[in-house]
């Protein structure tokens, strides 16, 4: 409001050593504030309160470190600081930014604590940079500090340099994803201009998501330009360790260790553990999963593979979609009870994750039911047999020729043919040939 001072929101403090705590910082026993001046629409005071590691100011937090695995191989990521400040508005344009005719300012969000994480320069690849912003998140949410899956919860600025070229900042993503493609852009772009002989030069640019451009906005600017000096309004905090120790209290099981025990408790192999514990959502949704059928390396497999591509394909989270835990055991059910065959349930589960109906009712619907007549069976087997006299010759020597006839069956009978049943009179009839 005109006129009215600031108040540091305790809850955002509270939250920021909770973070800190669990990256593995340094605390100081006092933080402080600064102004960074600078003149920007979506800053119309000219200044935001932040926080500066210089002239005396202390962050919220010093140090720690964020651990990934990329291809299989763990990597320590370094944290330089965590340190809070106020949200500036959000600029809306007509269109691309570079063609919009005006801007618009939404200044709903402005002035909400934003707590930063700013990291040692140590990542190598837009893969290794998704991967942090996947675990980071990860963490986030299982501490209960933010809902990554809310619009512009979590953003990111990306600072990237090839070798002999200066810093380019990309602000803004708004996802870790784009944060991937960015990078990638922004790679092709630099070593184009290095082929061509041109200069890199600082400077702050835009993604924009739809044409996958990075669009150039203006200047970088350095800390000098910024002014920073001592916020007048808000007075030091101290951060006593009884106050620390109280947080350290409400701490969660996070990633890494839900990892771990997902690994003892159910056996899971690493990799399952650690992709299943990359998302908060995911790994409850596993956990509930088990809960209503204790199957766990049966509910992971099916959880890592079709579920997760179709997500993908629907661009969706886990919490998106329509799917719930009984819904997904109940299918396993169906497969395990040998109701319908396992490919077929790769039909069923599309139509669960975007419909929420029951895999019974699709079943029904479809008329997905095996068919377990063996012989209805032998008469589509001979179909097979005629249809591939090739296959058949080699299958009386070459058991992946066999293989290849019961999938020509499976095939034939849209995957609703019993699978071992399928086997058996394939199988038989090869037999019969041979006598």
């Amino acid at each position: 409001m005109p006129g009215s001072l600031p108040v540091l929101n305790e809850v955002a403090v509270e939250d920021a050593v909770v973070v800190a705590l669990a990256l593995g910082a340094k605390i100081p026993r006092e933080t402080t504030f600064f102004r960074k001046n600078y003149y920007y629409p979506d800053m119309s005071k000219n200044f935001q309160i932040s926080q500066y590691d210089k002239a005396g100011g202390t962050p919220m937090a010093l140090g720690g470190e964020v651990r990934i695995q990329v291809e299989r191989k763990e990597k320590r990521i370094r944290i330089r600081r965590l340190h809070l400040e106020e949200d500036p508005a959000k600029l809306v344009h007509l269109g691309t930014i570079d063609k919009s005719p005006y801007t618009l300012v939404d200044y709903n969000r402005a002035g909400i604590a934003l707590l930063e994480v700013v990291t040692e320069p140590d990542l190598d690849s837009p893969i290794e940079a998704r991967a942090f912003l996947t675990k980071l998140r990860s963490i986030l949410e299982h501490l209960g500090v933010c809902d990554g899956k809310l619009s512009g919860a979590m953003r990111c600025d990306a600072n990237i340099s090839l070798g002999g070229g200066k810093r380019v900042e990309v602000k803004n993503i708004s996802s870790y994803k784009e944060v991937e493609r960015a990078l990638n852009f922004e790679i092709m772009r630099q070593k184009s201009m290095f082929s061509k002989g041109l200069k890199i030069e600082t400077e702050t640019r835009h993604w924009d998501e739809n044409r996958r451009v990075t669009i150039s906005l203006r200047e970088k600017e350095e800390e000098k330009d910024y002014r920073y000096f001592p916020e007048p309004d808000l007075t030091p905090i101290e951060i006593s360790e009884d106050y620390v120790q109280r947080v350290r209290g409400r701490m969660p099981e996070l990633p890494d260790a839900r990892r771990d025990r997902f690994m003892k408790q159910y056996e899971l192999p690493p990799y399952d553990a650690g992709i299943l514990t990359s998302s908060k959502d995911m790994a409850d949704f596993f956990e509930k999963c088990v809960g209503l059928y204790n199957r766990p390396k049966k509910i992971s497999n099916w959880m890592m593979g079709d579920l997760l591509r179709r997500l993908y394909e629907e661009s969706m989270e886990i919490g998106e979609s329509k799917i719930t835990p009984k819904l997904l055991t109940d299918m396993i059910r169906l497969v395990d009870e040998g109701v319908i065959s396992g490919k077929i349930a790769k039909s069923v589960l599309p139509k669960m994750i975007r419909t929420g109906k029951a895999p019974a009712e699709i079943v029904r619907e479809e008329r997905f039911f095996l068919i377990s007549s063996e012989l209805e069976l032998k008469k589509l087997a001979e179909r097979v047999f005629r249809e591939n006299r090739k296959a058949v010759q080699d299958a009386l020597s070459d058991e992946k020729a066999v293989n290849y006839l019961v999938g020509q069956l499976m095939d034939l009978t849209k995957g609703r043919a019993d699978p071992q049943l399928a086997n058996k009179v394939i199988r038989e009839k090869l037999e019969k040939i041979r006598d």
